[in-house]
């Protein structure tokens, strides 16, 4: 995310953990860089919260992967732990920010963030979606043989294979329904592909999980809110009734600018797919429920 950010040239990027030297090496690394890749922008490694003020968009990508006997219930309580005390951090240097938060399980680290931050909603937003919509389109131009850059397709829901919505209703390609494009089962096997689409990746590295699209998937919101684009995107909102989901953050269509989530964009949904939103609000909720406080 930091190298992606540093190389568009046109924001300051400063890298802060609490390993020492982990930062000032990362971000040393990346500006060494930029004489061949041709940036000027600023890129700085700290262990002090104090040399981020007055960011204007914080990501947070903190946390552990979940280990060997570590329950669910380890995880959310480590990680949320970490959450809270990254963004408590964060908010007092940067009280005005857009904090976009990828730290796992996501949807609930959205709410651990919120109650942390008490910032309005809209200053909160998750990057689910974002990930998993690059992952559908890719498949989708792979299947259909069309360029990527002509393909319109959402997940929208939770950020796990179980609760992820691959929106096949209003997919399309060049304005051609993808309905219209692929037969049933293959249509079908591009959905399923979709929602493993972490997975795969993990299968294949053995030792790792996907970085790059993350990394780009993220940096798209980033732009958004910096540069005021106003896209609309799928990310992790908080609804407030939108699909009859109420007080839970699911992924949807948003308008993302510098305020944020700007507006929730309520999409008319096939009757599956509409289930399936109902249930990663469920599953988000039953997750918040767990998280230790």
């Amino acid at each position: 995310m930091a190298q992606i950010m540093a190389a568009r040239g046109y924001a300051d990027v400063v890298l802060c953990d609490i390993v020492d030297g982990l930062p000032q090496g990362k971000a040393l690394d990346i500006a060494e860089g930029a004489p061949w890749v041709g940036f000027s922008s600023k890129i700085t490694g700290t262990n002090d919260w104090a040399d981020t003020a007055g960011s204007d968009v914080v990501v947070v990508t903190s946390g552990v992967p979940r280990k060997p006997g570590m329950t669910r219930e380890d995880l959310l309580g480590t990680n949320a732990g970490i959450v809270r005390s990254v963004i408590g951090n964060a908010v007092k240097a940067s009280p005005n920010a857009v904090f976009v938060i990828f730290a796992n399980p996501m949807d609930a680290m959205c709410h651990v963030a919120l109650e942390a931050a008490g910032v309005p909603v809209a200053r909160v937003v998750g990057q689910g979606g974002m990930l998993d919509s690059g992952r559908y389109r890719t498949f989708i131009s792979m299947e259909t043989g069309a360029s990527v850059r002509d393909v319109a397709a959402w997940v929208l829901g939770g950020h796990t294979e179980a609760t992820m919505v691959p929106i096949v209703s209003n997919a399309s390609v060049g304005g051609v329904p993808l309905t219209s494009l692929l037969p049933a089962d293959r249509l079908e096997a591009v959905v399923n592909r979709t929602k493993r689409g972490g997975a795969e990746i993990v299968d294949l590295l053995k030792t790792g999980s996907a970085f790059n699209a993350p990394a780009a998937a993220t940096i798209e919101m980033v732009d958004a809110i910096l540069l005021d684009e106003k896209r609309i995107l799928p990310c992790c909102t908080l609804l407030q009734g939108q699909w009859g989901i109420k007080d839970a953050y699911v992924g949807a269509p948003v308008t993302l600018g510098a305020g944020g989530v700007e507006a929730i964009h309520e999409i008319p949904l096939s009757d599956s797919e509409l289930a399936g939103m109902r249930e990663a609000g469920t599953a988000v909720l039953e997750l918040v429920a767990a998280t230790p406080k």
